[in-house]
Order: structure tokens, then C-alpha cells, then sequence
């Protein structure tokens, strides 16, 4: 995508976001009684956020992560530098699947999007990428941290990196209440690794 133009891809990302909107593939086959996709970004967005699947309160308002994981997140972009405001202003968010789950079987938060559901939203999210180019990728969650990097532990992974195709992909801890894991003083350190990465990258690449 290198060659083409901000105009063209952002026409591709149009089209794109449209074609998402009218998805209702995880409804016909069952996974989800009522699809209602959800997308929120543009082109020019040089911080994209990846996590697991909107909850009912994004679907509900039409805006990813408008529950309090989104305040959460909000308030770690500003321990790294970033104005307030810039998730849902200059933030790319999307997420592995991008209806709602719905509520855990066992009545402790979203159930898990099947690996299956997971596939067949998947080839929206990598177009994503491919038009946005972004600069730097937020995984936010083991979901989606695994989605891109494999099974592994938090503690290994939360405060280090990986560069491909000259974009930052970043593991982040899921922003939630629901998680126990930013209990651990030792964790909140690692989480301000991440974020002391991130505050770098946003003095060096972001405009």
C-alpha cells in the first residue's frame, strides 16, 4: 500500500468500514442473536487500538470502548503524553470481533468471542491495517495480544515490543475492572514499561 495515496486509501477505507457495517456473518451462523458492528476511526490515525470486542454499552452508544475500560485506556494515553480526548478523537479503534459477544455463561463479565467468530472478522481487521498504516498498534487484552504474538504469560510479555513492517505493535493489560492482574504492584511497573515505550514514540513519531 506504500504507492498509493491518502486519498485512495482513504476512499478504501470508506468502502471498507461500509462493507463492516453490513456485516451480519456471525448472525447468520449462529454465534450472535443480533449483529450490530461497530467501527470508529480514519485513515490519518497514526495510533491504532486492537481489543477483544465491543461490550453492550459501545454497541448501545455506537463508540468503541465507551464503558469505563475506555476511561481507563484514555487515562493511560495521558500518562504518555497524549492530550485528553485522543482515543475517541485520533485513535483508530478496532477490535478482534466488532459485535457483542454478549455476557459470560458463568455471569462474570463478556463471554469470549469464539475462535471462529474471531476468523471471520479478521480479514476486516487486516485491511484495516494495510489502509491505515498506523505507527503505532495497541494490543489491549490477552485476547488480542495473542491474536498477534501467541499464548503467553502477562508478566513475559506486558513491557516489550514488536516491530513489523515498520509498525510498534505494543501489548497493554485489558483497562478493566473485571481484571485482578493491575493489582500487583509489579505489574503496574511493567504497565509503566508500556507506557514509558509508548510516551517515547509519541515524541518521535506522532505529528
Amino acid at each position: 500500500m506504500g504507492n498509493v495515496s491518502l486519498t485512495e486509501r482513504a476512499s478504501a477505507l470508506t468502502l471498507l468500514q461500509q462493507r463492516l457495517l453490513a456485516c451480519r456473518l456471525c448472525q447468520e451462523q449462529g454465534y450472535i442473536a443480533r449483529a450490530h458492528p461497530i467501527v470508529s476511526g480514519q485513515v490519518e490515525d497514526q495510533l491504532f487500538v486492537i481489543g477483544q470486542a465491543p461490550g453492550h454499552r459501545s454497541v448501545a452508544q455506537d463508540r468503541p470502548f465507551s464503558g469505563p475500560g475506555g476511561r481507563i485506556l484514555q487515562k493511560w494515553l495521558e500518562q504518555a503524553g497524549f492530550p485528553p480526548g485522543y482515543l475517541h478523537e485520533h485513535t483508530y479503534l478496532s477490535s478482534l470481533t466488532r459485535c457483542d459477544p454478549g455476557k459470560n455463561p458463568r455471569g462474570n463479565g463478556d463471554r469470549r468471542p469464539s475462535l471462529q467468530e474471531v476468523a471471520l472478522c479478521r480479514p476486516y481487521l487486516e485491511a484495516e491495517l494495510r489502509l491505515v498504516q498506523p505507527k503505532v498498534v495497541l494490543l489491549v487484552g490477552s485476547m488480542a495480544i495473542e491474536a498477534f504474538f501467541g499464548k503467553g504469560r502477562l508478566e513475559d510479555i506486558i513491557g516489550t515490543y514488536q516491530e513489523r513492517d515498520s509498525i510498534f505493535f505494543l501489548p497493554l493489560p485489558h483497562p478493566s475492572g473485571v481484571s485482578r492482574w493491575l493489582n500487583a504492584p509489579e505489574h503496574q511497573q511493567l504497565l509503566h514499561a508500556a507506557l514509558a515505550l509508548l510516551a517515547n514514540w509519541r515524541t518521535t513519531y506522532f505529528v
